[in-house]
């Protein structure tokens, strides 16, 4: 019997309950805490739409953060708990600067070789923690983990040494005027790293969704002995998925260093890792929902900067609604009745479809 795919409507109910709850707890907050809770409130849920600056700020937030839930997304559907996306998303943005600086060429190349020099780099680092667990048998969550605080310090200490403007003593010295992306929209920042987004998300549908090594991937991640049972090569699509999660990531390092900033100004960590985590849960794994998530985490973040712009509420409630999101998706208990009633519904469909066929 041919069966039709169903919609995915319980996981679709879990992530709008936890998106619900959240905000409400956030609320409740906001009207503890504020001297005008109710101009508050307004300025967080609306502020976004309040300017034009405003909204294209949620555009320009979201940006990085697609890149890396897509790079999140392909990397652990592998099985792997890899956390190296930062470590690639940083790095690239080194290298991206450095050529910014460093390598004048004519415009249109120069973008191409910024960004195909930080998506390789991010492609090569995204693979080192799953050689090392090949190597010598270590955890890869700890290997990404130590790898993200060594990047970090070698590219700041990259930039430091070879381009820091000693008249600021922080950031590097100004880019190239080739080397930027352009801006779509005058007023804002939003850049044309937009589309470059846009096709990454639909080249990894394409490839999660419609190709054999997607579907060789969600194989192996599910269940390793049946993928090599299934003939798979678990090795090499183990190591495919990380090699294009490091370079999604890595793209979407250097795509934000040239399209937001004329010169280097990371100096603190760049910590989109727990953001790409949430954003793949949100989006329920699918490629497609990822700029939907990623939509969703940068508009509350607008409004609450929004908020504590004109008011007395810290800007950090973001924090508590996403850390409350991630324990209420995570939790296989929440909603759990729900879903045990629609597996027995499912079950008894299917018995008396199969007793009409006999």
């Amino acid at each position: 019997m041919n069966k039709k795919k169903r919609f995915d409507w319980y996981g679709v109910i879990r992530v709008t309950a936890s998106i619900l709850i959240s905000l409400v707890i956030a609320a409740v907050i906001i009207f503890a805490v504020a001297d005008d809770p109710a101009t508050a409130l307004h300025k967080f849920l609306l502020g976004p739409f309040s300017t034009k600056r405003n909204f294209f700020n949620v555009i320009e937030t979201m940006i990085p953060l697609v890149f890396c839930g897509l790079a999140i997304n392909v990397m652990h559907k592998s099985g792997l708990f890899s956390m190296v996306a930062d470590s690639s998303f940083y790095f690239a943005g080194v290298v991206a600067a450095s050529l910014a600086i460093a390598c004048p060429m004519p415009n249109i190349l120069h973008q191409i070789v910024i960004l195909a020099a930080a998506t390789a780099v991010g492609g090569v680092i995204g693979v080192i923690p799953v050689l090392i667990k090949k190597k010598t048998g270590a955890n890869e969550l700890v290997i990404s983990l130590m790898m993200n605080y060594i990047f970090f310090n070698f590219g700041y200490w990259l930039i430091r040494n070879c381009f820091l403007d000693a008249s600021n003593g922080s950031f590097s010295i100004g880019f190239a005027p080739t080397a930027s992306l352009g801006k779509l929209l005058k007023g804002t920042n939003t850049h044309f790293g937009l589309f470059i987004m846009l096709a990454a998300v639909v080249f990894m549908w394409i490839l999660m969704d419609k190709s054999k090594f997607g579907r060789a991937l969600q194989i192996t991640g599910a269940n390793e002995n049946f993928a090599r049972y299934a003939g798979i090569r678990i090795g090499g699509v183990v190591l495919g998925s990380q090699l294009i999660g490091g370079m999604l990531a890595g793209l979407g390092g250097g795509v934000e260093m040239i399209g937001m900033y004329k010169k280097f100004q990371w100096i603190t960590a760049q910590t989109y890792v727990w953001d790409g985590i949430l954003i793949n849960l949100l989006a329920g794994t699918k490629p497609l929902m990822i700029p939907v998530s990623a939509f969703f985490i940068s508009y509350i973040r607008i409004g609450a900067l929004v908020m504590s712009r004109g008011g007395d509420v810290d800007s950090e409630i973001v924090s508590i609604i996403q850390g409350i999101m991630i324990m209420l998706i995570a939790s296989e208990r929440f909603l759990y009745r729900l879903k045990k009633n629609k597996e027995e519904k499912e079950a008894l469909q299917n018995q008396a479809a199969e007793a009409v066929e006999a």
